[in-house]
């Protein structure tokens, strides 16, 4: 009988997230290793658009969004010309004289924390972006906001962790994940003594009882239109809708590729379960899109999917040990920012298994915030 491969941390998951562990884990150097049921990169990853930004919903997305940003900046030297690493910036575009106001807000907050970040009058708006269409009030410019390719990324973390001696399982789907070891689907065992679920979406199915429920989303990419636009643009109601607990909602959220082409976001759908397309959301996303920007209508779009995000009732992701499960740590729950906050989580889970101080509070993060089962019974409610 052949003896399970031991290891000090077993991640599940192939994704950004899982990757982003297991480089961070194999440089404190640990034994790792890094199980994806399909090639590195795939699922939520592939299905994202790759802008890595600083949010402002809460001080604890905040925190993790920035120190994450932060540790972008740093990598981006050493990333190849693939992982298409672009600072662009993001403009949040108010519509009116009223979310200028709040636009005015935003700049203040960001200040207070050292963010740079500077205003637009509705001209200096128009022109950074002239396809916008006229009349809008202005926008938020945040400089140090980039975008990425994701899939690339999450295979150049997995593979610089097997450079410094990780194991890499691709093609390996994930049984049953628990008591210090990972069971196979084809039978063979994986133990260590701290395994993580990075699932994502799928976390719960592995481990139940974590508080993450799938939110669809959908996004359309078009031909090649160099220069149409310029920055990451996202409108200012993103926040309501990107944060609405129930039912469907889009927003617009159109982002520039090196490439020259467009990707135009974002959906979000609760209870959908398929991964086909919907064409009433898409097409109520490609509406919202119009309506900043009229000349979308004219371009063609080469392609439309869809992807799972992972949800959780707080907004914040599950990074640390799972409550029910010494040998169990959680990576999930990041929702629409995984690729923001990948290399934050992974320095995050790397400095609480050895023991060192994280550079950022790690409390608002912990699994254990969920302890008592009656705050997460509601995710199985529609």
């Amino acid at each position: 009988m052949t003896q399970p491969a031991i290891f000090d941390v077993a991640i599940a998951g192939g994704g950004i997230v899982g990757a982003a562990c297991a480089r961070a884990l194999a440089h404190r150097g640990l034994s790792v290793a890094l199980v994806e049921r399909d090639v590195l990169g795939s699922g939520a990853t592939s299905a994202g658009m790759g802008h890595v930004v600083v949010m402002d919903d809460s001080e604890a997305q905040f925190a993790l969004t920035r120190y994450s940003q932060q540790l972008w900046r740093e990598l981006a030297p050493k990333l190849p010309a693939n992982c298409e690493y672009e600072e662009c910036g993001t403009l949040w575009v108010a519509a009116d004289e009223e979310e200028m106001a709040a636009v005015e807000q935003k700049h203040r907050w960001y200040g207070d924390r050292g963010v740079p970040t500077s205003t637009l009058t509705a001209s200096e708006l128009s022109a950074a972006e002239p396809n916008l269409r006229s009349g809008l009030a202005g926008a938020l410019l945040v400089p140090q906001d980039s975008v990425v390719y994701p899939p690339v990324v999450a295979l150049t973390l997995a593979r610089e962790a097997e450079k410094l001696g990780a194991a890499l399982y691709i093609g390996k789907q994930v049984h049953i994940l628990s008591d210090g070891k990972l069971v196979l689907q084809d039978g063979s065992i994986i133990r260590a003594h701290t395994i993580i679920n990075a699932l994502g979406s799928e976390s719960a199915r592995i481990t139940p009882g974590v508080p993450v429920r799938k939110r669809k989303g959908h996004l359309l990419i078009t031909d090649r239109y160099p220069g149409f636009v310029r920055h990451q643009l996202v409108e200012l109601g993103y926040l309501k809708s990107a944060h609405k607990s129930t039912g469907d909602s889009v927003a617009f959220n159109v982002q520039p590729r090196s490439t020259g082409q467009l990707l135009i976001g974002s959906s979000r759908q609760y209870g959908a379960e398929t991964s086909e397309v919907n064409q009433p959301v898409v097409s109520a996303m490609l509406q919202r899109a119009i309506e900043y920007i009229p000349r979308v209508a004219d371009l063609k779009a080469i392609r439309i999917w869809t992807g799972f995000r992972a949800a959780t009732p707080d907004k914040l992701p599950l990074i640390g040990p799972y409550s029910d499960d010494q040998s169990l740590w959680l990576a999930t729950g990041h929702e629409g920012l995984g690729i923001t906050t990948s290399l934050a989580t992974g320095e995050l889970i790397a400095d609480l298994i050895t023991g060192r101080t994280t550079a950022i509070p790690c409390e608002p993060y912990l699994p254990a915030r969920f302890a008592n089962a009656n705050q997460a019974n509601h995710l199985s409610k529609p």
